[in-house]
C-alpha cells in the first residue's frame, strides 16, 4: 500500500510539473508586459516637464496617473496646412530590459519542485504519522483524529501566515503548497473519523465534509490552481492510506461522490476545465480499482454501479460548465460510463440493478442531448452499448429482467427519437434504433421468448414506426436518415411477414418488400432509394441457394453432353416458390429505367439468367425425356424448340428496338446452343436422334433453315449475314442428308448423297452470284464466288475420283461449260459498270 501511495504522489508531482510550466510561462509574460509599461513610462517622462520627486510606485500605476495628467492638459490648436508640423524630439534609445528568467533545469530543481514536493510530503507525513500511531497503539482513535485535524488546520493557518510574512509574501507557491496540504489532511481526517472509527455520525460527517469542501473552494479561489491540485491529490489518496474498505464500500463511495462534486463546483466557479477533467479521470480510476478489488462481491459492486452512473452524468454536465470546449472531452465521461456499466453488468448477473443503472445513465444522455445537440453522439453510443448489453444478457441462462429492460429501453429511446426526428439526423437514427434495435436483438438472441405470430406482429408494428420516420424525412436532403429509415422498415417488414408464412415461401415477403421499396422510391423521388430493391432480391437468392445450385449443376451436366439432364432437375415444389416471385418482380422493375440505379446491370443480368434457367426447367417438364429411347425419339426436337425460342425472342426484341442488350444475349444464346449441341456435342449425324421422315419438312431442315432466316432478316451486319450464309449452307446439307438417310441421319455418305451435296451447293453459289449482281450486294457475290470455288475443288478432288468412263467425261464437260458461262455472265454484268469510270478517266 505504501508503494502505491508513493507512486500516486509521484504521479501527482508530474501533473503539478506540467501545470507549473504553464505558470512559469505566464509569469514570464507578465514580466515582459511590466517591462513594456516601464519603457512607455520613461518615454512619457522625457516628453513632459520635470516634476517634483515622488515616492517610487509601480510602473503600471505611474503610467495610469501620467495618462490622466496628459488628458487634463489643454490641447494646442490644430496646425494649418501651410505650417509644417514640428519635428518630433529625438528620444534616447531605451535601455534594454533584463530578460526574465526562463524555465531551466536549475530553476526547476532548485526553486520550483522542492516547494511542491515538500507540500506533498507534508500530506504524506501526516497520513503516515496517523497510520504509525494506529499500528503501534500509541494513541486512541479520538486522539489520533483530533491530532490529524489540528495538523490540517495548522497547515492552513501556516499558508495564511506565509501570505503575510515578508520573507514568503513574494513567493505565493509557499502558501499554495501549505493550503493544499492542509485541505488534503482535513479530508483524510474526516474519512477516518466517520468511516474508520465511527466517532461521528454520517450526518455530522456529511456536514463536516461540506464545510471542508467550502474551505477548500475558498482557499483555491484565494491561492489558485496549485491549491486545488493539492486538494485533489490528497482527497483521492486519503482512502488508500487509511485502508479503502476498512468501513465498507458505501461510505467510501459517498466520500468520493461528495469530494468529486466539490471539485466540479470549484472547477465551474473558476472556469477550470482541467480540474473537472482530472476529477472525472480520478473517479473512473477509483471505479476500475474497486471493480478489480471487489470481484465476486455483488452487493458492493451494485454501489459501484450507482457511483459510475452518477459520475458519468455529473462529469458530462460539469465539463462544459467549467469551460471545456473540446466536444470529445465533453462526450468522454458518458461513453466511459456506458463502457464501465457494460463491463460491470456480468458481475451483477445482468439483474435489475445493472439495467437500472444503465437506463438511468442513458436517460441522462438523452436529456443532455435534448438540451445540447453536442451530446447526440453519446446518446447514439448509449444505444449501441445497450444493444450489446442486451445481446450478452439474453445469451445467459437466467434472463428474467432483460425482456422488461428491453421494453423500457425501446420506450426510452424511441419516444424522444420520434418526437425530435425532424430536428436532426441523429435524432432520427435514435428513433430508428430505439424502435428496431432491441426487438431485433431479442429475436436474434432469444427466439424462444415469443411464438412466431408474436414476433411477427411486434416486428410489423416496429416497421410501421420506422416507416413513420421515413415519411417525415422524405426529402433528398435527408439522404442518410431517409435511407436508414427505409432499410429499417424493409428489414422489420420482411422479418415480420416471414413469421406468418411457411419457410418454403420465404420469397413471398421478400418480394413484397422488394415491390414496396420500388414504390416508395418513386413516391419519395430520392435517387439513393432506387438501389434498395436489390437488397431483398439478394436475400431471396441467398434463401434459394440450394435450388440455384441444383440448376447450375443441371446446366453444367447438359453442356458436357449429358443426354438425360431431365433426371437432374430440382423439384418444382422447391424451385418455383423460391425463385419465381423475386425474379419476376425484378424483371418488372427493369421496365422502369430509374429503378435499381447503379446495380441495374448486375441485378438485371442475374434476374434474366435465372429467368431463362427457370423457363428451361419448366420446358424440360413438357417432354420429360428420362430414358435413352425417348432421347433418341424426341431429343433433337426438344433442343430445337428451346433453341428456336431463344432465337425468336431475341429476333423479335431486336426488330422492335427494345431491350437491345437482352435481345443480343438471347440471340447469342440460341446460336451457341445450335452450334454446341446440334453441331458438336449431340450432332444427330453422330448421336442417333430422329428428325422426321419427310424430305424438306423435317426437324433438322426446319430448325437450321429457320435459324438462317432469323439471321438474314435481323439488323444487317457483316457478322450476322456471314452467320446466315453458313447456316444456309448447313441447311441444304441437312436436307440432302435427310433425303438420303431418312429420319435417322447416322450412316456413311453414298455416291448419290455426295453428288447431291455438289448440286445443291453449286445451285446456292449460282443463286448468290445472281442475287449479288442484280441487287448490288457485294457480300453475296463474295459468298457465291467462295462457295463456287469450294464446289469446284470438291468436284475435281472428290466427285471425279468416284466416277469412271462416260460419267467422268460428262461431269467434267458440264462443269467446264458451267464455269465458262458463269465467268462470262459475271464479267458482262460487272465489266460494263467498271468500264464507264475507265472511259471517263481517258
Amino acid at each position: 500500500m505504501t508503494g502505491f501511495v508513493l507512486l500516486l504522489a509521484l504521479g501527482g508531482a508530474a501533473a503539478l510539473f506540467l501545470i507549473w510550466r504553464r505558470l512559469a510561462f505566464v509569469e514570464q509574460e507578465l514580466r515582459r508586459v511590466e517591462s513594456e509599461f516601464a519603457r512607455l513610462e520613461s518615454r512619457i517622462g522625457q516628453a513632459a516637464p520635470p516634476e517634483r520627486p515622488a515616492e517610487p510606485r509601480p510602473a503600471a500605476a505611474a503610467l495610469v496617473e501620467r495618462a490622466r495628467t496628459l488628458a487634463a492638459e489643454p490641447r494646442e490648436p490644430a496646425q494649418t496646412a501651410a505650417e509644417p508640423p514640428p519635428a518630433p524630439p529625438r528620444e534616447p534609445a531605451p535601455e534594454p530590459a533584463p530578460d526574465a528568467p526562463g524555465l531551466s533545469l536549475e530553476t526547476l530543481i532548485g526553486s520550483r519542485l522542492p516547494i511542491w514536493i515538500g507540500g506533498a510530503a507534508l500530506v504524506l507525513a501526516g497520513f503516515f504519522l496517523v497510520r504509525y500511531s494506529i499500528e503501534s497503539g500509541l494513541l486512541g482513535p479520538a486522539t489520533r483524529t483530533v491530532l490529524a485535524a489540528l495538523f490540517g488546520l495548522a497547515l492552513i493557518a501556516a499558508s495564511e501566515a506565509a501570505r503575510r510574512f515578508p520573507a514568503t509574501a513574494d513567493d505565493p507557491r509557499v502558501a499554495q503548497a501549505l493550503s493544499g496540504a492542509g485541505i488534503a489532511s482535513l479530508y483524510g481526517t474526516l474519512y477516518m473519523a466517520a468511516a474508520l472509527y465511527h466517532l461521528i455520525s454520517p450526518l455530522t460527517a456529511f456536514v463536516l465534509v461540506v464545510i471542508v469542501t467550502g474551505i477548500a473552494m475558498a482557499l483555491a479561489l484565494r491561492h489558485g490552481p496549485p491549491t486545488a491540485v493539492m486538494a485533489l491529490v490528497g482527497g483521492f489518496a486519503a482512502p488508500l492510506v487509511a485502508g479503502f474498505d476498512a468501513a465498507g464500500i458505501g461510505p467510501l463511495l459517498v466520500y468520493l461522490a461528495i469530494f468529486i462534486a466539490a471539485l466540479f463546483g470549484l472547477a465551474i466557479r473558476r472556469g477550470w476545465g482541467w480540474l473537472a477533467l482530472a476529477a472525472a479521470v480520478a473517479g473512473f480510476a477509483w471505479i476500475n480499482f474497486l471493480i478489480a478489488a471487489l470481484a465476486g462481491r455483488e452487493q458492493d459492486l451494485s454501489a459501484v454501479g450507482a457511483f459510475t452512473m452518477l459520475l458519468a452524468a455529473g462529469a458530462s454536465a460539469a465539463l462544459p460548465a467549467a469551460g471545456a470546449r473540446n466536444p470529445w472531452l465533453r462526450l468522454a465521461p458518458l461513453v466511459a460510463g456506458f463502457v464501465q456499466l457494460v463491463a460491470l453488468a456480468p458481475a451483477l448477473d445482468f439483474g435489475p440493478l445493472a439495467w437500472s443503472f444503465y437506463l438511468v445513465l442513458a436517460a441522462a444522455a438523452l436529456f443532455l442531448s435534448w438540451r445540447d445537440s453536442l451530446y447526440l453522439p453519446a446518446a447514439l453510443a448509449a444505444l449501441a452499448f445497450l444493444l450489446v448489453l442486451q445481446g450478452l444478457a439474453l445469451l445467459q441462462p437466467e434472463r428474467s429482467a432483460t425482456p422488461v429492460a428491453a421494453v423500457l429501453a425501446t420506450l426510452l429511446f424511441a419516444i424522444p427519437g420520434h418526437l425530435l426526428a425532424t430536428r436532426a439526423t441523429r435524432w432520427a437514427l435514435i428513433a430508428l434504433g430505439g424502435s428496431a434495435g432491441p426487438l431485433f436483438v431479442a429475436h436474434l438472441c432469444a427466439p424462444s421468448l415469443l411464438p412466431d405470430l408474436g414476433w411477427g406482429l411486434l416486428e410489423l408494428l416496429a416497421a410501421a414506426a420506422c416507416a413513420r420516420v421515413a415519411w417525415l424525412l422524405r426529402s433528398p436532403e435527408n439522404s442518410i436518415a431517409l435511407t436508414t429509415a427505409t432499410l429499417a422498415t424493409a428489414l422489420l417488414a420482411a422479418l415480420g411477414l416471414a413469421q406468418l408464412v411457411p419457410d418454403s415461401w420465404l420469397a413471398l415477403p421478400l418480394t413484397l418488400v422488394l415491390l414496396g421499396l420500388a414504390a416508395w422510391a418513386r413516391t419519395a423521388r430520392a435517387p439513393q432509394l432506387y438501389e434498395l430493391p436489390v437488397l431483398p432480391f439478394l436475400a431471396a437468392l441467398l434463401a434459394a441457394a440450394l435450388p440455384i445450385i441444383a440448376l447450375l449443376e443441371l446446366v453444367f451436366a447438359s453442356a458436357t453432353g449429358d443426354r438425360l439432364p431431365y433426371l437432374r432437375l430440382p423439384e418444382l415444389g422447391d424451385l418455383l416458390p423460391a425463385l419465381v416471385l423475386p425474379v419476376a418482380a425484378l424483371l418488372v422493375l427493369l421496365l422502369d429505367s430509374r429503378q435499381l440505379g447503379r446495380a441495374r446491370r448486375a441485378a438485371g443480368t442475374a434476374a434474366i439468367t435465372l429467368g431463362i434457367l427457370l423457363l428451361y426447367a419448366l420446358a424440360k417438364q413438357l417432354l420429360a425425356i428420362g430414358t435413352l429411347p425417348r432421347f433418341a425419339a424426341l431429343g433433337f426436337v426438344e433442343r430445337a424448340l428451346l433453341t428456336q425460342a431463344c432465337l425468336a425472342a431475341g429476333w423479335l426484341l431486336l426488330r422492335r428496338g427494345r431491350f437491345l442488350s437482352l435481345a443480343g444475349a438471347l440471340l447469342t444464346l440460341g446460336l451457341c446452343r445450335l452450334v454446341w449441341f446440334d453441331l458438336v456435342v449431340l450432332n444427330p449425324v453422330i448421336e442417333p436422334q430422329a428428325v422426321g421422315g419427310i424430305p424438306l419438312l423435317n426437324a433438322a431442315v426446319f430448325h437450321l433453315g429457320l435459324a438462317a432466316f432469323w439471321l438474314w432478316t435481323v439488323a444487317p451486319t457483316r457478322t450476322t449475314r456471314a452467320g446466315a450464309a453458313v447456316l444456309t449452307i448447313v441447311t441444304l446439307l441437312a436436307a440432302v442428308r435427310q433425303a438420303t438417310h431418312g429420319s435417322l441421319l447416322t450412316g456413311p455418305i453414298g455416291t448419290l448423297e455426295n453428288t447431291g451435296y455438289s448440286a445443291v451447293l453449286l445451285g446456292l453459289a449460282l443463286f448468290w452470284l445472281w442475287r449479288g449482281i442484280t441487287a448490288g450486294a457485294r457480300d453475296l457475290r463474295l459468298y457465291g464466288l467462295a462457295l463456287l470455288t469450294l464446289v469446284t475443288f470438291k468436284v475435281f478432288l472428290i466427285d471425279a475420283a468416284a466416277l469412271e468412263g462416260v460419267l467422268r467425261i460428262l461431269s467434267f464437260l458440264a462443269l467446264g461449260i458451267a464455269l465458262i458461262g458463269i465467268s462470262w455472265a459475271y464479267n458482262r454484268f460487272l465489266g460494263s459498270g467498271a468500264a464507264e469510270p475507265m472511259a471517263a478517266n481517258e
